[in-house]
């Protein structure tokens, strides 16, 4: 498969490491509780995940140390080892309430690195915003240290308000160290980001979004219909968004997809990944638990919808 990405890519914020306009998310690697991992599939699965995503040129993935309680990075880790491609990582450090030093930050990152088998990443995000025994401005002169050491190559936050980014970005400013990215629920289904403050902050203040869940768990790839409704597996079949009047509700915008798509010849999937990049300065990070469906989330580089499909997909369940 040749490489779909050579006029595509998005430096995350003003002075972070260049990948491309979309990630593969890898909650499901080796997590069991919400995706089923080891039921439905395994590491064979989302081994060729990982080589079809490298084959298509989609070499930037997203994992944290708290997905399946650190199975994912062990995951990525030993699959990076088995291939020669340059790959860059993202991971998150969750801020639970017994981690209450600068010093807990350095030690998850240590046990990440050894997770993933390298002595660096492309990015270390704070999975959740949380101060209650380590201030932010700690937190993120913490962070900042790792940039210094070059353990990092860039800092980033995960749901984020904008205030909560603003003082982010305010207290790694002091250090000489940019806020690269925040990392948000974001998708056609899911704008809150577009009238909450998160979208324009990021925007003034020149931060990335990762748009985590751009597919809406599945509800975006046409896959499930009101009139032949498919429950999904694991906790998304309690989920009344699963349900035929909320799949009969989008089927307008599913609709739209499916015809746009089929001008250029691309899947609903595709449409609406390619919607996400077309808003700029935005990497969405889909997620793969096999060959086929990181080889189709692939498919949303290499080509790009017009300005009036982007607004008209817009418009459709405002």
């Amino acid at each position: 498969m040749t490489s779909l990405t050579s006029a595509q890519t998005v430096q995350l914020g003003p002075a972070g490491p260049t990948v491309p306009a979309l990630g593969i998310g890898t909650w499901a690697w080796g997590d069991s509780l919400f995706w089923q991992y080891g039921k439905d599939y395994g590491e064979e699965e989302v081994r060729q995940a990982f080589q079809a995503a490298i084959a298509a040129g989609v070499n930037f993935f997203d994992t944290a140390e708290v997905y399946g309680l650190g199975k994912s990075e062990t995951l990525l880790g030993r699959f990076m080892q088995e291939q020669d491609q340059p790959v860059s990582v993202a991971t998150k450090y969750f801020p639970v309430p017994w981690r209450f030093s600068a010093r807990s930050v350095a030690q998850a990152l240590s046990a990440s690195l050894d997770r993933l088998q390298v002595t660096s990443i492309a990015l270390y995000q704070i999975h959740w915003p949380f101060s209650f025994f380590l201030s932010q401005r700690s937190l993120m002169q913490a962070l900042a240290q790792e940039v210094q050491k070059g353990r990092i190559q860039a800092v980033g936050v995960s749901n984020y308000s904008a205030a909560q980014m603003r003082a982010a970005h305010r207290f790694l400013a002091d250090q000489g160290v940019p806020l690269a990215v925040n990392q948000m629920q974001y998708s056609l289904l899911h704008r809150n980001i577009e009238t909450n403050g998160v979208l324009a902050a990021a925007r003034d203040l020149g931060v990335t979004i990762l748009a985590y869940s751009p597919l809406a768990q599945g509800l975006l790839t046409g896959k499930y219909t009101a009139d032949a409704p498919k429950q999904p597996t694991g906790a998304r079949s309690l989920s009344p968004k699963f349900q035929a009047s909320y799949l009969r509700r989008i089927e307008p915008l599913i609709q739209a997809m499916t015809d746009i798509g089929a001008k250029y010849d691309r899947t609903p999937a595709q449409v609406a990944l390619n919607w996400l990049i077309a808003q700029g300065n935005l990497v969405p990070i889909p997620g793969a638990k096999n060959a086929k469906q990181a080889a189709q989330n692939a498919g949303a580089l290499g080509w790009q919808l017009s300005p009036a499909e982007v607004a008209h997909l817009a418009q459709i369940l405002v």
